[in-house]
């Protein structure tokens, strides 16, 4: 009955192999290559697209993602340490302020700051339409940077707070000195994540509009695929993306394995 049992499933498995490889077999043969090669990977339009997709998109998308995550990080532990405050007000506000900002789309957050504000209430944020984007981009990763903090913070052994202490050291260093630095080294992994969650989310900084010289990725290869009627732009754009999120997805990974190791 075992060998019955196990010769079924080599059949299932081949079968399903067989399947895969005929689907596969079948696409490749019916699929107009020349045609695709014209309208995904024509190298005169990427020769036109470049070096502008790189030089222009690809470094707004990398400037605007380092400064979210700059200021998103610095408004994150405060909101955090707000969280664990013994004082219950501001526990209050830092956890409404999470859960409002975590609740709604990134992209109606963005939104509200580009358009909204400077609507109904004519406030004029520094930087225009860009600065107002990535305050709010600022402000999305905010909440979720400050769970990850206060985690972070709260798997640092209590014993290592307890010491400190009894070396005569304040509540504030032992937080600044003591606490942080480990909860940020065992934190490190969901940073980097969100880190690459930003550089994605600079796309949806088209809806706050922009001049040519601060296009994002996304919306140079975009205006591209308009100008020349051709897909081959956003193919660059995404080969782009995964040339920088690849190896930070990675490195992630690495640093889990070498923590876990740790551990």
């Amino acid at each position: 009955m075992a060998l019955k049992k196990r010769t079924r499933t080599r059949v299932y498995h081949y079968t399903v192999y067989a399947v895969i490889v005929a689907l596969v077999v079948w696409a490749l043969l019916a699929t107009d290559w020349p045609t695709v090669a014209k309208q995904f990977a024509n190298p005169e339009v990427a020769l036109k697209m470049l070096p502008g997709i790189i030089t222009v998109g690809l470094k707004n998308t990398l400037l605007f993602t380092i400064e979210s995550f700059a200021g998103g990080l610095v408004l994150a532990i405060v909101l955090a340490l707000m969280k664990l405050s013994s004082i219950p007000p501001f526990r209050w506000a830092a956890t409404v302020w999470i859960e409002f900002f975590r609740g709604i789309p990134a992209l109606m957050t963005i939104f509200a700051f580009a358009l909204m504000l400077p609507i109904a209430l004519h406030v004029k944020i520094p930087g225009g339409p860009v600065g107002a984007a990535t305050l709010g981009l600022i402000v999305v990763s905010s909440a979720y940077m400050a769970e990850t903090i206060r985690a972070g913070i709260q798997a640092v052994p209590k014993g290592q707070t307890e010491a400190s202490r009894s070396l005569g050291m304040s509540p504030t260093r032992t937080m600044v000195f003591i606490v942080l630095p480990q909860g940020f080294r065992i934190i490190i992994p969901p940073l980097t994540n969100e880190f690459v969650l930003l550089l994605k989310d600079t796309s949806l900084f088209f809806i706050a509009g922009a001049t040519p010289l601060t296009y994002e990725l996304t919306t140079y290869a975009r205006n591209g695929l308009s100008t020349y009627a051709n897909a081959t732009p956003m193919v660059m754009a995404a080969l782009l993306y995964l040339i920088v999120t690849i190896p930070l997805t990675r490195l992630t990974a690495w640093l889990e394995r070498r923590m876990a190791r740790e551990r």
